[in-house]
């Protein structure tokens, strides 16, 4: 069986190795358009801001593919699909046959029409990252178009690299796709404290020398403009070969095409209407395609999303529906704006449907559960948004946690999988990490991963 992988991004390397780990003999190659091993995207904002070198997000070591009997090839696109022959051809020329092929091709940064925008970097890249590096270091101010995920982490990574910058959204607030009005308003408050202008509905009309001129003519001044635009799914080569192709590449539960040999995963990927754009769904997908490939039964129902802001001194997760009014569904909100606190509930039918905490808080951990979960909220609304109120033990305690309860988001890792690596000798958190992939995502479950591990090790009267 040969098995053929476009893309060697987060999606497609994790393919690999998930393939390999079932089948170890299995033929495998993988093409990456990028000429660098794979790397882990989320922490990109890491690297920018100073605080992790590029080989720190390296998602597999140099040697990994000749010890797994993988052939990689690096800086070598896919221009064509020939599915009647079964071969794919590289812009080089190169044709590689296969039996069974998944797109994992990613998205590309959206880079706006408008003059001069060649002046300007998206944010998207481990080289994009790279290239702002070195401008900032060359740079009186930055400019950031573009008031999502990735632009705040932009903005927030340079402003800590001591640079004054200038954030341009289009919406009246930031995130505005996960966050409600006033939890974007604060938002903003909080990274104007941090030394990051902030510009709501505003829009860019050109890149000049001097900045980005706005429409109805006002210069922000700025020697590097930074594009963080949003990105679009590369869909081309799945076009081209005459696959179903709407905001994505269309597939079903098993993460097929309408090609029974052709599998699309990641941010390519169209599942039940919907293309995601984060890490989790990416990973969870690359696991029941590899279950698929190698002869399982897994099936794909879709991802529950939690977004969560890697920005120093800045604490954001958003999950669900959070933009429903009182009259739609029960609200629990409080507002702290001068300590650059919002914490909201939206529950429906005694389920919790959506929650933003922004500012420091100890209960992102059991939102997320009772999400994830989907099981009745407890009757103390404030016990939740504030746990230290409540006298009840909290659910993500490591007491009460189920041992089906996820605890990295990013590698579907529960309760119960962390208990079972303790069990069999993993007595910290490397080890536990080593086993199952835990923190090695976003690494906001650390705490909770360290946590559980430390309890243990207390019940069992362990020395970590």
């Amino acid at each position: 069986m040969r098995l053929v992988v476009v893309g060697n991004g987060m999606a497609g390397s994790r393919l690999v190795s998930e393939v390999r780990a079932r089948d170890p003999r299995m033929r495998i190659t993988v093409f990456g358009a990028e000429e660098c091993r794979p790397y882990n995207r989320v922490l990109l904002s890491n690297v920018l801001a100073g605080s992790a070198r590029p080989e720190q997000v390296r998602l597999v070591e140099p040697s990994w593919y000749e010890r797994h009997g993988v052939t990689a090839v690096f800086g070598s696109p896919v221009a064509h699909i020939d599915r009647d022959t079964g071969h794919v051809v590289t812009e080089d020329g190169r044709r590689e046959p296969y039996d069974l092929l998944v797109l994992a091709t990613g998205s590309d940064a959206i880079v706006p029409p408008i003059p001069g925008v060649a002046r300007a970097i998206p944010f998207r890249t481990l080289g994009d990252c790279e290239r702002i590096i070195a401008a900032a270091g060359r740079s009186a101010r930055a400019v950031v178009i573009g008031g999502g995920l990735l632009g705040i982490e932009a903005a927030r990574g340079l402003a800590g690299r001591g640079l004054p910058v200038t954030l341009l959204h289009l919406a009246e607030h930031l995130m505005e796709r996960q966050l409600d009005l006033e939890a974007g308003q604060v938002l903003g408050e909080t990274l104007a404290g941090l030394g990051v202008r902030i510009r709501t509905g505003v829009n860019a009309e050109a890149v000049t020398g001097e900045g980005v001129r706005l429409a109805g003519g006002e210069l922000v001044e700025g020697d590097l403009v930074v594009l963080a635009c949003g990105v679009r799914p590369v869909t081309g080569p799945a076009a081209a070969a005459g696959l179903e192709v709407r905001r994505g590449v269309v597939v079903d539960d098993e993460l097929r095409t309408d090609d029974p040999s052709i599998f699309a995963i990641g941010e390519c990927a169209e599942h039940d209407g919907t293309v995601y754009g984060l890490v989790a769904p990416a990973w969870e997908q690359a696991e029941v395609a590899a279950d698929v490939i190698t002869g399982g039964k897994s099936l794909y129902r879709g991802s529950r999303l939690v977004t969560r802001l890697k920005a120093s001194s800045v604490e954001l997760a958003a999950m669900g529906e959070t933009q429903l009014t009182e009259d739609q569904a029960e609200v629990v909100r409080f507002t702290h704006r001068a300590k650059g606190t919002y914490r909201k509930l939206v529950i429906r039918d005694d389920r919790l449907v959506g929650a933003i905490v922004l500012g420091e808080s100890d209960a992102v951990g059991t939102l997320t559960q009772l999400f994830d979960r989907g099981g009745p909220v407890p009757g103390d609304r404030a016990g939740l948004l504030f746990p230290g109120l409540s006298t009840a033990p909290v659910a993500d305690s490591p007491v009460l946690m189920p041992d089906a309860a996820k605890v990295c988001h990013c590698n579907n890792v529960t309760k119960g999988q962390i208990r079972a690596c303790w069990e069999a000798g993993a007595r910290d958190v490397a080890a536990v990490a080593a086993a199952t992939r835990a923190t090695t995502g976003c690494g906001t479950c650390r705490d909770a991963v360290e946590g559980i591990v430390g309890w243990l090790c207390e019940q069992e009267g362990v020395t970590a």
